[in-house]
């Protein structure tokens, strides 16, 4: 009842301040987004306690949640708590002064999206499950842990709105250009956030599909290259400086997609590998690097981007054509990864960087700092770094769950050996009664404590 009580009150104490806040523009010159006051410790604490939060708290209780940890609950009320805290500095800081902006129009739509996580939660730790409430429980469950994995990508596109206010940038002319490098960028970095799965800990997933990788990453490149083909140019108009490049490229994206779908598959209808991803990654680099524009800097960055997504598409045909020698990408026990494999998958994350920090706005205020595309390159690669870093430890502290035994000792013990269900949602099951059921983004903490091994739900689920 406390818990809940106090969840009502946050809610409410925010909707407050939301409604009382006013952002004060009284310092911002005409024609200008943001002022020339520099940014106050306050806010500088809401940038750091929300990054905190949003991009390391609240992803690690995800995957705590996955694998129903016990500490999953500390974790993310700890996170929580510290986002609310966020939440208040950001609406009582000085100095810089904001116009009216995205990432405070959007800031609601998250911290809602969190407050309905929450009590999702306190409802499943509430245990009510007789009646009605038994027959919702399972719903409540799976909407829990929809919203849980939905709650790091909201956070990814609000630190995006975060940056782009901070400076005052992709307001007028420069939005279309803006959209075109933030979109796009952040699809090559969730391009190599969802290989790194694959290769980790989704081989037995790709596996049980039936198809090979490239069936899904030529899907997902035709489908990219129709919408391109008929957003980059305003049809009816006037071609005006690089529409015909981009709408070429997506043509290209959509023809060779589906070539690439076709070959996904022999003609005994089995899975096999191709290269065509690969090509059109390759491709699509080399058009990246001749890109023209307006400043040097600008022109080395795109170069240097361009080159690092050539890299990606040729690391991607070696290690296909050499490395696995056309053999499927999964190994047999679905844990076995060569070194090389993680190459092309990082190259897809600098990319995606170097892309985000390309726009026209960005160029001209480093090139007006005299900062030299080396450095900026450099800085831009060591973010990258760091979250494929990130990434793989929350992938390992999963499989770490997911597969504890050694495959040499499981030989000796089959009722330990590694097994996984082959969901899309990449749950995995050690043993059969580690887990009520794969599917359900439940922790043990949000079990009663009649909830034991004997009890008849517990048994109804393992006997499944």
């Amino acid at each position: 009842m406390a818990t809940r009580r106090a969840v009502i009150f946050a809610a409410t104490a925010i909707l407050g301040t939301v409604k009382a806040h006013e952002h004060h523009t009284d310092h911002i010159e005409e024609g200008n987004a943001i002022s020339d006051d520099p940014i106050d410790s306050i806010l500088w604490m809401h940038i750091l306690i929300q990054c905190l939060a949003w991009g390391v708290l609240f992803p690690t209780g995800m995957v705590l949640g996955i694998i129903r940890s016990r500490w999953h609950v500390p974790l993310q009320s700890t996170a929580t708590v510290l986002s609310v805290v966020g939440w208040f500095l950001g609406h009582k800081h000085k100095g810089r002064q904001f116009a009216p902006n995205v990432h405070a129009a959007f800031a609601p739509s998250p911290m809602l999206l969190l407050f309905l996580q929450v009590a999702l939660g306190v409802y499943l730790k509430l245990h009510l499950e007789r009646g009605f409430h038994g027959r919702i429980r399972g719903v409540i469950v799976k909407c829990h842990g929809v919203v849980g994995k939905l709650l790091p990508v909201v956070a990814w596109v609000q630190m995006l709105f975060g940056g782009i206010t901070a400076l005052g940038f992709c307001r007028g002319d420069h939005l279309g250009q803006c959209l075109a490098h933030f979109i796009m960028g952040s699809a090559f970095i969730a391009y190599g956030i969802v290989l790194t799965i694959l290769l980790l800990v989704g081989q037995l997933w790709i596996k049980r599909t039936g198809r090979s990788q490239e069936f899904f990453d030529s899907l997902v490149i035709a489908a990219w290259g129709c919408v391109n083909t008929f957003t980059e140019h305003r049809w009816g108009g006037p071609w005006v400086h690089n529409d015909l490049q981009h709408t070429s490229m997506g043509i290209i994206w959509w023809s060779a997609g589906l070539v690439g779908i076709w070959l996904s598959k022999d003609r005994q209808g089995r899975p096999k590998r191709n290269l065509i991803p690969g090509i059109v990654i390759l491709m699509t680099g080399y058009a990246m690097s001749a890109h023209p524009q307006n400043l040097p800097l600008s022109t080395m960055v795109h170069s240097v981007f361009g080159y690092t997504l050539m890299g990606a598409g040729l690391t991607r045909i070696i290690e296909i054509s050499f490395v696995l020698k056309d053999k499927p990408s999964y190994s047999p026990d679905g844990m076995e990864t060569h070194s090389f494999q993680y190459l092309p998958v990082f190259l897809l994350y600098a990319s995606g960087f170097l892309f985000m920090g390309a726009t026209e706005e960005q160029m001209k205020l480093l090139s007006d700092a005299n900062v030299t595309h080396v450095s900026y390159v450099l800085i831009l690669y060591s973010i990258a770094f760091i979250l494929f870093l990130f990434v793989n430890m929350l992938l390992n502290l999963y499989s770490a769950y997911a597969w504890p035994v050694d495959p040499v000792k499981a030989k000796l013990d089959p009722e330990r050996a590694p097994r996984a269900n082959g969901h899309a949602n990449g749950h995995a099951r050690p043993s059969r009664t580690s887990l009520r059921d794969a599917e359900e983004f439940e922790l043990e903490g949000l079990m009663s404590d009649d909830e034991g091994l004997d009890s008849p739900r517990r048994k109804n689920a393992t006997s499944g």
